[in-house]
């Protein structure tokens, strides 16, 4: 059977590294790779290949820096093309970024059954452009690999058949177990960064929301310096972000701000964090599997599990930097409930 798998961005190649090395292990699968190059610095893709023993995708399309609608459908061109020449049984796309989306509907204009992982999510919010992708690509596939009992309901609710359903876990739960051993001994960026375990908060922007009007950014990064004037807080600046902050003329003076790191670095950053500040869905599921309090700067999240059993809180811009500092504070030293959730 030839699969083609649709990759372009970091948490992609994160599910990618615990399927494809599934693959690998039956002959009779034959996947084929392609990148549409949406993560196109060296720190948000190629680092990520490599460390996660990902093979060179099979395409590479470098199709970025565009708006939604550009870069989806420059994408869905390029996907078509590849698909048309290879002719795969299957179409496997992950998650809800605009990779997914083109790659969902590159096939199904084609009538190639499309697999989906992470299927059912659910932030119900259509501002976002992950929610429209996520809930097209759902009624579009013919086989929807959940995460989640909420993400079975949600699908249910939609009218989707119980027939294509199959709850199975979360894949990246799958992949920080495969690769915590070598983040503990492989990595070195607390040293490089001079930071004791559990002695920072970690913070992770990269959302449109978030960083693509000076009025929001501002206030994200004024509630960071707030926060970092009482706890070293840390921050890995997404290119979106580094961007807009050139373009606001945004400084920081008491955040650590570093390059991005690849999934190594973070795993060892995320686990040794006091409190970890994200509007990434990944990192939302990432700070629980290693039991680390989370502050999701939106209004809403579609892991609705981690807030209902403590885990996580939501935390959107208000304009009071001073009330949102003390959530983020009390945060620390507060786990939720001791769950399993994601998978065993």
């Amino acid at each position: 059977m030839q699969i083609a798998t649709i990759l372009g961005a970091r948490p992609q190649f994160i599910k990618a590294a615990a399927v494809s090395r599934a693959f690998a292990q039956h002959p009779s699968i034959n996947e084929v790779m392609i990148h549409t190059g949406q993560h196109f610095d060296k720190n948000m893709s190629d680092i990520f290949f490599s460390e996660l023993g990902i093979r060179d995708p099979d395409y590479h399309l470098g199709i970025h820096g565009m708006n939604h609608g550009a870069m989806t459908g420059r994408m869905l061109e390029g996907i078509e093309k590849i698909l048309m020449q290879i002719q795969p049984e299957f179409v496997l796309v992950y998650g809800d970024t605009d990779s997914t989306l083109a790659g969902a509907l590159a096939a199904a204009k084609l009538n190639i059954p499309i697999a989906h992982v992470e299927a059912g999510l659910r932030a119900f919010n259509k501002s976002i452009p992950e929610e429209v992708n996520r809930v097209l690509t759902d009624h579009v596939a013919e086989i929807l690999f959940t995460p989640t009992e909420h993400a079975d309901h949600n699908l249910a609710r939609e009218s989707i058949p119980q027939s294509k359903i199959f709850q199975v876990g979360d894949v990246m739960y799958d992949a920080t177990l495969h690769f915590s051993d070598l983040a503990s001994s492989g990595s070195h960026i607390l040293e490089d960064c001079k930071l004791e375990p559990k002695s920072f908060f970690l913070a992770t922007i990269h959302r449109p929301q978030n960083t693509d009007t000076p009025e929001a950014l501002k206030q994200v990064c004024d509630l960071l310096e707030a926060i970092a004037k009482d706890v070293k807080v840390l921050w890995p600046v997404h290119p979106r972000a580094k961007k807009q902050m050139l373009q606001f003329g945004i400084k920081l003076n008491h955040v650590q701000c570093i390059e991005p790191v690849g999934y190594l670095d973070m795993i060892e950053l995320e686990r040794n964090a006091r409190v970890i500040l994200t509007d990434s869905g990944g990192v939302q599921k990432e700070a629980f599997f290693h039991r680390v309090p989370c502050v999701t700067l939106r209004p809403e999240t579609e892991w609705v599990e981690l807030v209902e059993h403590g885990w996580n809180i939501l935390l959107p811009l208000s304009g009071d930097v001073q009330f949102m500092k003390q959530m983020v504070l009390q945060r620390a030293g507060k786990p939720g409930n001791e769950v399993q959730l994601y998978g065993s």
